[in-house]
């Protein structure tokens, strides 16, 4: 076959396979899909689980907290059809034991939103292993986990989504963020390698990678170091609006990248814009990560390498005036 001859078939056979796949996008429709959102208690989850049942989709949610569950189940309840199950993600057999409940009860699982997270903020000389270990195993293998145990599913039904909920920090390194920073990375590559592997089962996975947004997470978050200070400049930063995004208009996005079939989602434009930086310009952007670094505080902080909530580590500046917009969030969406 001459070379010319062979490009215009491959070509025809891309622009056939691409056209395919942006029909097949446009027509997924959520009304009656059953997606199973983890960490879906509170935060980010439930603000998703909410748009969702929106969209007329079925939610099934999970999460370790099984007080913070019954609430989010009666919230989801009130809005149509819900199903909350208490399950670790980084626990095989947990997770195998909940799909299995999720199936019973609705009779399959289309969408499968991986959000469960744990965030963890101090600086390098304050972590340990074990938080390393603790962020792979949560941001890592408990994606890993849920997603083996919906591919077959998946693949007997003959379609599927997967969207993985990782961060801007897995796109760009966060100083005093690093265990948290460096699991999201490692659920980046896993997603992106699963896109590629599970097209020809006609499941679509999405990698979402958010900056900051208003959902009250930060005071569930875990602080070291000089925790008041810690605790004050994330919750500060989470809850300005020219630093982040509101959470329902982050879930929407989510959702439409979902139905749509995207590869990958930036969400926010501040997040887009550091991304676009760090990928033109890496050198600089390691120069200003490196000096805000600097500016963060240091690690000699009275409580050392103990970590507490940031509900256990307020101080004058937060909370206050500056972090209302989250700590509002925070109440409407299960943080407290």
């Amino acid at each position: 076959m001459k070379p010319s001859t062979f490009l215009k078939i491959a070509g025809t056979a891309a622009g056939a396979a691409i056209a395919s796949r942006l029909l097949a996008a446009d027509s997924y429709n959520l009304n009656d899909r059953v997606v199973l959102i983890t960490g879906g208690s509170r935060g980010l989850g439930l603000v998703l689980a909410r748009e969702f049942q929106a969209r007329g989709a079925k939610v099934a949610i999970c999460a370790r907290d099984a007080e913070e569950l019954l609430k989010a189940e009666s919230d989801l309840q009130a809005r149509g059809s819900a199903l909350a199950v208490k399950c670790d993600v980084t626990n095989k057999q947990e997770v195998d034991d909940m799909i299995d409940r999720v199936v019973e009860h609705f009779g399959r699982i289309d969408v499968l939103v991986n959000n469960a997270g744990i965030i963890q903020v101090g600086p390098l000389e304050v972590m340990t292993p074990a938080d390393f270990e603790r962020a792979m195993e949560t941001h890592f293998w408990g994606p890993l986990n849920t997603i083996l145990g919906v591919l077959p599913l998946m693949r007997e039904q003959g379609e599927g989504r997967i969207v993985n909920v990782s961060s801007i920090g897995g796109k760009i390194a966060t100083p005093h963020l690093i265990p948290y920073s460096a699991s999201k990375f490692a659920l980046v590559g896993l997603s992106r390698g699963l896109r590629a592997e599970l097209a020809k089962d006609n499941i679509v996975v999405t990698t979402v990678c958010p900056g900051l947004m208003r959902t009250g997470s930060p005071r569930n978050a875990e602080f070291k170091g000089n925790r008041k200070a810690e605790y004050a400049w994330f919750s500060i930063s989470d809850s300005l609006p020219f630093t982040s995004i509101q959470a329902e208009r982050a879930a929407r996005q989510i959702i439409r990248a979902c139905v749509k079939g995207r590869a990958e989602l930036v969400v926010s434009i501040q997040a887009k814009a550091a991304v676009l930086m760090d990928q033109l310009f890496p050198e600089t952007s390691a120069e200003v990560t490196a000096l805000i670094n600097r500016l963060l505080p240091g690690g000699n902080g009275p409580s050392g390498v103990r970590s507490a909530k940031g509900k256990d580590s307020t101080s004058e500046w937060s909370p206050s005036v500056l972090t209302m917009l989250s700590e509002r969030a925070a109440l409407r969406n299960n943080e407290v």
